[in-house]
């Protein structure tokens, strides 16, 4: 599943479509859908369109602009006159990459009153793919997002407003989009448009649809890396660890290190239990070393599941294996907070035969270890050396023993 970076739209990576442009519909039709034109207007239109053809943008867009201003104000055929001035002017500004500006003539020209609904459609529709040219990529995905909705639109569009709704993080709108291009199957998504709606689906929290994307990239383990991690960073740490389960069902996430990331995720997904099991066959059969590392994440794995027993014996045989005052120390703190208290003066114990240095707080919770099991002499040696180490608790331990 593809973390697939979602980049700003570029100026030339939204193809403006030109039909319904003068230079495609052509004077007879512009007459043919609105009040009929002074014979003087529609030569000058004819040459300005000529000019445009010919590439002379700069001239068209600033003559087009300057005839459109002078019709301001004007009877049905002068707004109509207008809007296909403020039309040529648009598209000569599209030429020259002022996206912006063009946008704004469009918007513009579909605003003018009397101007045939068709054509404002199609003017909704550029100025939309020119907003997100210009890189104003809210204002362009909602003007988008306005003409698929009152003209059906098509996939190239819905695919655009994907691009374009990701690209604002705003991943449920853009799933939504996806969900009516799958309607129609995706047999014929290309590469990257399968990484894009991957990535939509995975940041939307829809991983099984996501999952579904992924055709012959299942047996990548990258992806399902890839996944999981977008999982975790989007705080669904128990989702991680299924989609990471899946990957090491299917027999992708198989290496050594993919197996302990497999028992982490359990712990932080909250089945800590589940990576316990899975550690201890791992161990078992060997595809996991017996070291130290894989015995304290066994050991963490048992103590995030409170089971005491196979916590305090796999902390026991990590300490064993190291020798570790500080192992040994984990299993006292570990012992004395489930109330174990024999395990805790056993563990400390061991950590003074290892050689470790014992704390204050070590003799503290020694005394008080012993004192619950009412080995009063016991305790009362240990609350004194805690009291020389100076913990201010121990006299009043010592003062409750009498």
């Amino acid at each position: 599943m593809s973390s697939t970076t979602v980049r700003p739209l570029g100026k030339r990576c939204l193809a403006l479509l030109a039909a319904g442009l003068i230079g495609f519909g052509g004077v007879p039709l512009a007459q043919a859908e609105g009040p009929a034109l002074r014979p003087d207007m529609i030569r000058t239109l004819q040459s300005m369109q000529s000019r445009l053809e010919a590439g002379d943008d700069a001239a068209v867009a600033s003559r087009a602009a300057a005839s459109a201003s002078r019709l301001e104000g004007g009877n049905a055929a002068d707004r109509w006159a207008r809007a296909l001035f403020l039309q040529l002017a648009a598209t000569a500004n599209a030429n020259r990459n002022d996206d912006a500006t063009a946008a704004d003539q469009f918007a513009e020209a579909r605003r003018i009153d009397g101007v045939p609904a068709a054509r404002r459609l199609s003017w909704l529709q550029q100025e939309a793919r020119l907003r997100l040219r210009a890189g104003q990529t809210r204002q362009g995905a909602d003007l988008l997002t306005d003409w698929i909705e009152r003209s059906g639109g098509d996939d190239a569009s819905r695919w655009l407003l994907v691009q374009a709704r990701a690209s604002l993080d705003d991943w449920s709108a853009a799933s939504q989009s996806l969900d009516r291009l799958r309607e129609s199957g995706t047999e014929g998504w290309s590469s990257s448009q399968r990484q894009l709606a991957s990535t939509v689906y995975q940041q939307s929290g829809r991983f099984d649809d996501a999952l579904a994307l992924l055709g012959d990239d299942q047996d990548s383990p990258d992806v399902w890396r890839r996944a999981a991690g977008l999982a975790q960073q989007a705080g669904d740490s128990g989702r991680a660890a299924a989609i990471w389960e899946s990957g090491w069902r299917r027999g992708v996430l198989v290496s050594r290190e993919d197996l302990r990331q497999l028992a982490k995720l359990h712990i932080a997904g909250g089945t800590p239990a589940r990576a316990a099991e899975h550690l201890t066959q791992w161990l078992d059969d060997g595809r996991l070393e017996a070291n130290a590392d894989n015995l304290k994440l066994l050991a963490q794995a048992w103590t995030a599941a409170r089971n005491h027993d196979e916590a305090l014996s796999a902390w026991r045989a990590l300490a064993e294996r190291t020798g570790r005052g500080q192992d040994w120390r984990q299993l006292a703190e570990i012992a004395y907070g489930w109330g174990e208290w024999q395990a805790t003066l056993d563990a400390l114990s061991s950590l003074r035969q290892s050689g470790g240095e014992v704390s204050g707080r070590d003799w503290l919770l020694q005394g008080i270890a012993a004192a619950q099991l009412d080995r009063r002499d016991q305790a009362r040696e240990a609350f004194r050396q805690a009291r020389a180490a100076g913990v201010e608790q121990a006299q009043q331990w010592l003062d409750s023993l009498g």
